[in-house]
């Protein structure tokens, strides 16, 4: 998480050093006439000249100059803009690491990577994979440290039509110091103590009075807890393995939970720990 960060500032450094050469070079004299700089200043998403410029060659240097900049600037601060698009493009070949191509009914199947950072610390074990399925038009959304979750939230995925999802993984010592490093849900707690317990944490308030409905089910011989919740819509899906607790949260506005419900609790429902 925070290497996209260092790394979008890199960037962002080559891109200045660049910008002031360029810079540089435009007010040297050319025939014995020296031009004068112009000077950039920010202006919505882009930057602008003071001064208009009828020189092609000098035109296109600051052309080529503001698209980095542009792109560099949404890399740093985690703007999923146009300019994130370009840059996923550029790092990742079109593709998000972990998510398949649309199956017959235009959904994708995110598998985390094992290769993927993350782990809580040295003395931590890999953190064990997961996997969802999200409709075509869901994207991976970058994770900041100044989330609220903090570092415990490995991964987001979001789509301006149905909703969003985040997953929390965070470490069973948290919780309890006697889980071993063969945990299961079943240890943490029954279904009503885990999510009065970890409820707070994903909604962020007392979740007194808010739960609708909660159901365990097993797959492949580990146990799930699924809750929905309300205010605000949300639906949890708790698990645990190895030395971590696993949460899946999926949510959305209220108008995309009235025409959505259905896709959401389906990517709430296909989340497993592989």
């Amino acid at each position: 998480m925070g290497t996209t960060l260092f790394s979008g500032y890199r960037s962002f450094s080559w891109l200045q050093l660049s910008l002031s050469c360029s810079f540089a070079h435009s007010s040297s004299s050319e025939n014995g006439i020296s031009r004068p700089k112009a000077v950039p200043t920010s202006r919505g998403n882009g930057l602008v000249d003071k001064e208009k410029d009828n020189s092609l060659g000098i035109s296109s240097r600051r052309s080529l100059l503001i698209t980095g900049i542009s792109v560099a600037s949404s890399s740093v601060l985690g703007f999923p803009g146009e300019g994130m698009a370009v840059v996923k493009q550029g790092l990742l070949a079109g593709r998000i690491p972990g998510l398949s191509e649309p199956d017959e009914q235009g959904w994708r199947t995110y598998r985390r990577p094992d290769d993927k950072s993350g782990g809580h610390g040295v003395g931590w074990s890999p953190i064990i994979p997961y996997s969802f399925s999200v409709p075509q038009d869901f994207e991976e959304v970058p994770v900041s440290i100044a989330d609220l979750g903090g570092t415990e939230i490995d991964l987001r995925f979001a789509s301006s039509k149905e909703g969003r999802l985040f997953v929390i993984v965070a470490p069973v010592l948290r919780f309890a110091d006697n889980l071993g490093d063969d945990a299961t849900i079943q240890k943490i707690g029954p279904p009503e103590k885990v999510i009065s317990a970890f409820g707070p944490e994903v909604i962020g308030e007392n979740i007194e009075g808010k739960v609708l409905s909660m159901n365990t089910v097993e797959h492949d011989g580990r146990m799930y807890y699924q809750y929905e919740l309300e205010p605000p819509h949300v639906l949890i899906t708790a698990t645990a393995a190895g030395n971590r607790l696993y949460l899946f949260s999926v949510t959305g506005s209220g108008l995309q939970w009235k025409r959505h419900y259905q896709d959401l609790k389906r990517i709430s429902e296909s989340f497993r720990v592989i």
